[in-house]
C-alpha cells in the first residue's frame, strides 16, 4: 500500500463520498451533501438506486461464494467504507476468501488504511492504484491472490467515469483476460433509461469534480461479451436474483447489473 499522506479536497464534491451520503454513510462533507440534493431534485429515486447497488453486491458476492466457491475477490472501484463491504460479505460464508480492494481516491485510501489496521481481517488488502492501468493493478493483486484459480472481479458504480465506451470495454476487457478460467466478473452501473436520470446526470456533471456518463442496457452488456451471463442476465439491479422476502416488493432502477463466467 502507498505511504504517500491522502490529500483530501473538501471544496469539490466527490462521486465516493456523494455515493456514501445516498447509501446513509457519514464520510462526506457540505459540499457532497449539497450536491447530492441537487441531483436528489431531479431524481429522488437515486437514494433507492445507490442502496439497489450495494445490495446487488451483497447478493453477486453472497452467490459467488457460496454457490459458485469462488474464494478470491478483486474489488476495482471499492469506494469508501459503508456496511456489508466485499470481505464482510464473503467471509460471513467463506471466512478465509482474499479480498484485494483497488481505489485511487485519497479518502478512500485513508478509511482503507483505518480498515485494514483491524485484527482478525484475514487475507485482506488494499491496492492503490488507477483503474485505467490494469497491469499495475494486476501485478499489485497479484502478490495476494492466486491467478491460477477462479478470481471474481467486481466493478460496481465505476465505468460511468469512462465516457469512452470503447476505451471503458478495453480496460474490462484487460482485467477478464488476465483471469483464470473459472473466474466471474460483476458489474453495475448507471443507465440512461429515464428521462430523471438523465437530468440527475446532467446535474451531476454540472457541479461534481468527475463527471459521469450514463449507458444504455446493450452498452452495459458488451462488457461481458464473451462471457457467460448467470441468469437473469443483465437487469435493473433489484432484479438480479432478489432474496424471497423482496418478493412482491422489487421496484426497478436506473442501475443494470450482471453476473458472467470466464469459460
Amino acid at each position: 500500500m502507498s505511504e504517500r499522506p491522502p490529500e483530501i479536497d473538501t471544496t469539490k464534491a466527490h462521486s465516493a463520498r456523494v455515493w456514501n451520503y445516498w447509501q446513509g454513510g457519514k464520510d462526506n462533507f457540505a459540499v457532497d451533501r449539497e450536491v447530492g440534493d441537487y441531483v436528489l431534485q431531479a431524481y429522488p429515486e437515486m437514494v433507492g438506486a445507490a442502496r439497489a447497488d450495494r445490495q446487488f453486491l451483497i447478493r453477486a458476492v453472497t452467490y459467488l461464494a457460496r454457490e459458485r466457491g469462488v474464494r478470491q475477490f478483486l474489488d476495482i472501484g471499492t469506494g469508501l467504507p459503508t456496511h456489508n463491504n466485499t470481505h464482510e460479505v464473503a467471509h460471513s460464508v467463506a471466512p478465509g476468501a482474499r479480498v484485494v480492494y483497488v481505489d485511487n481516491d485519497p479518502m478512500v485510501l485513508a478509511h482503507a488504511r483505518a480498515l485494514l489496521t483491524g485484527g482478525g481481517l484475514g487475507e485482506v488488502h488494499y491496492v492503490d492504484a488507477d483503474l485505467h492501468r490494469p497491469g499495475t493493478v494486476l501485478s499489485a493483486a497479484g502478490e495476494h491472490l492466486d491467478f491460477s484459480q477462479p478470481i471474481a472481479l467486481t466493478i460496481l458504480g465505476t465505468m460511468g467515469h469512462t465516457p469512452d465506451h470503447e476505451q471503458a470495454c478495453a480496460v474490462v476487457r484487460a482485467y477478464v483476460d488476465a483471469l483464470p478460467s473459472g473466474s466471474f466478473l460483476a458489474m453495475c452501473d448507471g443507465t440512461d433509461t429515464s428521462e430523471p436520470m438523465i437530468e440527475a446526470a446532467r446535474r451531476w456533471n454540472k457541479t461534481a469534480a468527475i463527471p459521469y456518463h450514463l449507458r444504455s442496457p446493450k452498452e452495459i452488456e458488451d462488457f461481458f461479451d464473451g462471457l457467460e451471463l448467470v441468469e437473469p442476465g443483465v437487469v435493473s439491479a433489484p432484479l438480479w436474483r432478489p432474496a424471497e422476502t423482496e418478493a412482491g416488493e422489487v421496484t426497478e432502477v436506473d442501475q443494470y447489473c450482471g453476473v458472467a463466467r470466464k469459460p
